[in-house]
């Protein structure tokens, strides 16, 4: 569900060129060539340098580790989920230059790029790799608040906290390893005591991930504070970032599928909105092994909200609102309206069809665009069942984990034939 809740905030908004609006290219093959080049050649240096740190089979298991994630982000970056010489690339670079002006930071081969990931999030590897979301410029305000979570990423890196927590992962992994095997000898309840072993070591490991976030925040509160950007933006920014944790999905009204799915030669079909039955299924036995809240690896927003006023009490005086810049607008515009290119390029077809249709249930004008989208998605949803992959992109009915809303839409798509699905697909391909 978290996919879908990304267009959610955006309620009603109009662009007077939607209708005309090119989804950012991604056909940058050289750059993106010379990017990989030079990556392949850092990480490579770099991992040869924490096997010489560390020494021993710690040393050959770290370089093992990241190597595996280096090749991921590799494979992430020849599949074109990275973006290169975009305006949204200049004004990243620009904010990550400015931060490391005004504190006197050099971090030896630091990559900036930008993702084509709606999610408000940001993330740094060990090896100097900082990735911005383009979803960011959906939730944050302003070029301030943009900056505090690259200052959090900037604090990750500085405090290495890529390699520590690599290290406890291998250590925690050992020491159960150990454990399970003085298993062997117990005659009783060896896979509830098994069980305890795998909690107590999610629990650690999830404890010193939380630490990483406080830490995080506040070094990078003091990036942030010595940059020039206004204090009080920095806890705005994690309160801006927690709709994302706490919004209500706005109900996709069930009128909406007749509206746009009765088409011509084509007429609607009632048992398309059919439900599946699960009123007598009783979830009232359940009971949550884990306690969520203790494995999470961020703190919730609001403990980490009261750890920022405690540890840095002047971020909580008053100022009036940051005001976005031009330059800052025109992004947040232009992110909005690659939502879905976005869940196309990462091939999330059946949230770029919801996506759609709450697009096309709020917007009064410019619908050729959603459309247009919706017949692309959907010209993958049709590929997908004929190939009998139709489970990889597009999720089965959970009441409990699901709205309301989110649930008939799911039942709606895995009503529909595949002859349904094609037609839909060719009439809505037409619209742009």
């Amino acid at each position: 569900m978290r996919k879908i809740l990304l267009i959610l905030m955006f309620g009603i908004f109009s662009f007077n060129s939607a209708q005309n609006y090119k989804p950012i290219d991604t056909a940058d093959y050289l750059m993106r060539k010379n990017f990989l080049t030079s990556y392949i050649k850092d990480s490579e240096a770099y991992n040869k340098k924490q096997k010489e740190k560390y020494g021993g089979k710690t040393g050959r298991d770290l370089s093992n580790t990241l190597s595996e994630y280096q090749k991921y982000f590799q494979d992430e970056v020849k599949s074109k989920n990275y973006v290169f010489n975009t305006p949204f690339n200049k004004f990243v670079d620009q904010t990550v230059n400015q931060i490391l002006k005004s504190n006197s930071l050099n971090f030896p081969n630091l990559k900036v790029l930008v993702a084509k990931d709606n999610a408000p999030n940001a993330f740094c590897l060990g090896d100097g790799t900082l990735a911005v979301n383009m979803g960011l410029f959906n939730w944050v305000d302003n070029q301030d608040q943009l900056a505090s979570v690259i200052c959090h990423e900037l604090g990750h890196l500085f405090l290495d906290h890529t390699i520590k927590t690599q290290l406890t992962d291998m250590k925690l992994e050992k020491s159960g390893k150990d454990e399970v095997k003085s298993l062997a000898l117990t005659p009783n309840n060896k896979g509830e005591k098994a069980y305890q072993v795998y909690k107590r070591k999610l629990y650690k490991f999830s404890a010193q991930k939380r630490r990483h976030e406080n830490e995080a925040d506040s070094l990078g509160y003091v990036f942030f504070s010595k940059s020039q950007f206004s204090k009080p933006e920095f806890k705005k920014a994690l309160q801006a970032l927690k709709k994302f944790d706490t919004i209500s999905p706005r109900v996709l009204k069930t009128e909406m599928y007749k509206q746009f799915f009765d088409l011509p030669d084509h007429p609607f079909k009632e048992k398309w909105l059919q439900k599946e039955d699960f009123s007598t299924y009783d979830y009232s036995h359940y009971k949550e092994r884990i306690d969520q809240d203790s494995v999470s690896s961020h703190p919730e927003i609001d403990l980490r909200i009261k750890y920022l006023d405690k540890q840095f009490p002047e971020q909580n005086i008053v100022n009036k609102n940051e005001e976005p810049s031009a330059e800052f607008k025109d992004l947040a515009k232009i992110a909005k309206l690659e939502i879905l290119p976005n869940f196309y390029q990462s091939e999330d077809y059946g949230a770029g069809i919801y996506s759609a249709l709450q697009f096309l249930q709020n917007e009064d004008s410019e619908k050729g665009y959603y459309k247009y989208w919706l017949g692309k998605n959907f010209e993958k949803i049709y590929e997908a069942r004929k190939s009998y992959k139709l489970n990889r992109y597009l999720d089965r009915v959970d009441p409990k984990n699901q709205t309301e809303s989110y649930q008939q839409f799911l039942n709606f798509m895995w009503n529909l034939s595949l002859d349904d699905i094609k037609y839909i697909a060719e009439y809505y391909k037409k619209s742009l």
